[in-house]
């Protein structure tokens, strides 16, 4: 990996999304708090460039994130967005306001000059503004190179250093032409060639787990989940039946999905799988009980014993392998791969089994990458966009006790529902949708007969990052398709429902 952006992390909401938008354009980018590294770091690391984040802070707070001036010097291409913009700024001798007449927040027109960062970008064109202070005047040596009705200084540059400085924030798709302004500061500015690309990453990740592990046993829980999945297959491409699957199938899935993973990874496959089969347990552990927590609590205690149990009866296991992907990592404020996360189906994995290492194959991926991989792995296409599912499962999509009649509802229920979304050629308009089971009956007729079953609750929601989300509206027809099916095909389940309520105020879950 010869070019590495670095975006310096000041404590912005889009520092993940600023990387990524990087990496659309095949060039490598890695986030660091600006606290967790220094000039004497990055200067040796030989970065190709530098972005510095926006932050909620003002630069003359002297409470606020601020770093080492001489990185200016370093010779490295950088741009500043946003908070970062008026630290480039700060930095560099100029000065940075506080005035709430000059504010701007969302869509706002932007007034361009001809320079290298704005190649093809129109005279005027739309930018996405969130900012109160602002950089009032430029240091010495700068040009101002875009205005906004508002802001003098919606960009500034020193085209000799290679210094840019943005106010707006071209990463979020609102700022029209963002891409190519980020796609002019890579190539244009930082003279980078785009090689990165998920074939090399899967053929050297290959390589150094090949000699890394060569001879060691590596344990992995496989959830059936996107990211635990890929990894499975990464790994099974380094190191073959060195790796050993251990999938815990807890009877919470949706209908046939254990039967799915199982073909996936041990019929197509042909991995070293391991299908530990315990609805039974979990059931009577769950038995009478309603409160959602408590639920939780028990199937992630209750998984940590059967994995542990299984990972026994194996032998001895030298490595322990992760899903971790970059977002867990970044997020959790380690930036340490070594330091174990919990498991998405497990409250934390045993502590008296000894691991000599552990491997985290994903560590450096986005999601969207993770899928890029796992498709190019050859794993299935309705596994790689798997949707999220709740590492309880379906124990928070039957409210109240679960049982096994209740489950048997639900998986059919929601098996219906998938199916007429699909057959409408939906997917691609919801990012989750599934059916929930709740703990109240209500009288229906069904010919001359009453009946006394089940209320169903059929949820699809449309979101970005899953912070927020709205409802989908989903068309009638097909709605009124999946009702008539539960309500004739499915005895026990006499009323079905849309939930129509966005988050906030509500969770995508119920429980």
């Amino acid at each position: 990996m010869n070019e590495k952006i670095l975006v310096l992390d000041f404590g912005g909401q889009y520092n993940q999304l600023i990387a990524r938008r990087v990496r659309e354009q095949r060039v490598y980018a890695e986030i660091k708090p600006y606290n967790k590294i220094t000039c004497e770091d990055i200067k040796s690391t030989g970065y190709k460039g530098i972005i510095f984040t926006g932050g909620p802070n003002s630069v003359y707070d002297e409470k606020s994130p601020h770093f080492d001036p001489k990185v200016l010097d370093l010779g490295i291409p950088i741009l500043g967005i946003c908070y970062g913009a008026q630290l480039l700024a700060f930095m560099a001798g100029g000065e940075v306001t506080g005035a709430a007449h000059k504010s701007e927040y969302g869509n706002t027109a932007l007034y361009a000059e001809d320079c290298a960062l704005f190649e093809g970008v129109p005279k005027t064109s739309s930018c996405f503004m969130s900012h109160t202070d602002y950089v009032s005047e430029v240091p010495q040596g700068f040009t101002v190179i875009a205005t906004t009705k508002n802001c003098p200084v919606a960009a500034f540059m020193d085209e000799s250093k290679g210094l840019y400085g943005v106010q707006f924030h071209p990463e979020v798709t609102h700022t029209e032409y963002g891409k190519a302004i980020i796609h002019n500061f890579l190539f244009r500015v930082c003279g980078c060639v785009g090689e990165w690309k998920m074939e090399d990453f899967i053929e050297r990740t290959a390589e150094q787990y090949k000699e890394e592990l060569k001879g060691k046993k590596v344990l992995l829980a496989l959830s059936g989940g996107v990211d635990s999945s890929v990894a499975a297959a990464l790994l099974y491409k380094a190191i073959g039946d060195n790796l050993i699957c251990v999938f815990v199938d807890h009877g919470l899935l949706r209908k046939d999905e254990g039967d799915f993973v199982e073909n996936t990874f041990k019929g197509e496959f042909g991995m070293n799988f391991v299908r530990v089969n315990a609805e039974e347990r979990f059931l009577s552990k769950l038995a009478g009980i309603t409160e959602p927590e408590q639920k939780r609590k028990i199937i992630g205690e209750e998984f940590i014993r059967v994995f542990e149990e299984e990972a026994k009866k194996l032998g001895k296991i030298d490595v322990l392998a992760q899903g971790t992907i970059y977002p867990d990592i970044i997020e959790s404020g380690k930036g340490d791969s070594a330091v174990i996360k919990s498991h998405h189906n497990v409250g934390g994995l045993p502590e008296v089994i000894s691991f000599e290492s552990i491997v985290e194959p994903l560590s450096d991926l986005f999601k969207d990458e993770v899928r890029e991989v796992g498709l190019k792995l050859g794993l299935p296409k309705a596994l790689v966009f798997r949707q999220p599912f709740p590492g309880p499962g379906l124990a928070v999509r039957v409210i109240g006790e679960i049982t096994k009649e209740k489950l048997k509802l639900n998986k059919e229920a929601d098996a219906i529902f998938r199916e007429e979304v699909e057959k409408a050629g939906l997917e691609g308009s919801t990012n989750q949708f599934f059916a929930v089971l709740a703990d109240m009956k209500s009288v229906g007729v069904m010919g001359d007969a009453r009946t006394y079953g089940y209320t169903l609750a059929l949820r699809a929601v449309t979101t970005d990052d899953f912070m927020t989300a709205e409802w989908t509206r989903l068309p009638y027809d097909v709605l009124e398709k999946a009702s008539n099916r539960i309500t004739n095909e499915i005895k026990g389940i006499t009323r079905v429902v849309y939930d129509i309520t966005s988050k906030p105020p509500a969770t995508v879950e119920w429980e």
